[in-house]
């Protein structure tokens, strides 16, 4: 990874541009990057200044190998983010992550932000805490996908100095939306920081983090994760009384009793 003078970055190759993250870290970012090389398979618009787009399908091998090359380090944003049929998430998650880091291992890059998600940990018991260590009880295929990109990611790392963070993304929206996300919400100010963080960090290794704000309820512990010097600075506190005046939840919901929500009821998926 190499930065300039002003100590922004040289390329960042940012996959999953057109999704609702990856549109918001497209904007914030740019401060932090000399260039920016854009993707999607949907489209993207117009590029402005310093900005590149290539459209790319991560299940496409060499086009994700022609992609990655000449960047200096990756936010990998892209795949399928809501529970779907297994297939497709393989094509765009499973296989879409292992061809990012073989595209990084060929081409040099040695530092990648990769999207995980809470919903690794998702069978977990709501109100328990758990660090970045915790068993690991996937709620769903989705989850299932950002599993294994952890271990991927690990194993880039042991085997080929390719440093890594693993954000574990809880609910990043404008504002929360339910009881949960008062738990589970991280502000795009705190997104933004998160990833800088990861981006900038001295020495990275191979670091799992939780995305989430600095709520008053917690679920989950980032000391393991100090080195990188995140610090939220957002809360969902201001919007807990508009959240508690909502129809209470039932407690006898799987989506109330589990720290993924409603992914844990999700599917299956079946043809008719």
């Amino acid at each position: 990874m190499t930065t300039t003078e002003t100590n922004k970055l040289g390329r960042l190759l940012l996959t999953g541009a057109a999704g609702g993250l990856g549109h918001v870290l497209r904007r914030r970012l740019k401060p932090y990057v000399t260039s920016m090389r854009l993707s999607d398979i949907a489209p993207l618009g117009e590029a402005t200044e310093h900005e590149e787009i290539v459209r790319c399908n991560l299940a496409d091998k060499a086009a994700v190998d022609r992609l990655v090359r000449g960047c200096d380090a990756i936010v990998h944003m892209g795949g399928v983010s809501v529970e779907r049929p297994f297939e497709e998430i393989l094509e765009a998650n499973i296989k879409g992550v292992f061809h990012v880091y073989e595209g990084a291992r060929r081409h040099g890059v040695k530092r990648v932000v990769f999207a995980s998600s809470n919903h690794v940990v998702g069978f977990h018991k709501q109100g328990e805490v758990q660090d970045a260590d915790c068993v690991r009880r996937p709620d769903t295929y989705y989850g299932l996908s950002k599993s294994y990109g952890e271990d991927l990611s690990r194993f880039y790392f042991d085997r080929y100095g390719i440093e890594s963070a693993c954000l574990r993304i809880g609910s990043c929206f404008p504002e929360p939306r339910d009881r949960r996300m008062l738990v589970t919400w991280l502000s795009y100010r705190d997104l933004t920081e998160l990833v800088r963080c990861c981006l900038f960090a001295p020495h990275l290794g191979h670091t799992i983090v939780y995305g989430v704000s600095n709520n008053r309820d917690k679920w989950w512990d980032n000391s393991r994760a100090a080195h990188i010097g995140f610090h939220p600075q957002d809360s969902s506190e201001p919007f807990r009384a508009t959240i508690e005046a909502l129809p209470p939840v039932d407690p006898d919901e799987p989506a109330a009793q589990f720290q993924g929500g409603g992914f844990v009821e999700a599917g299956p998926f079946e043809a008719p």
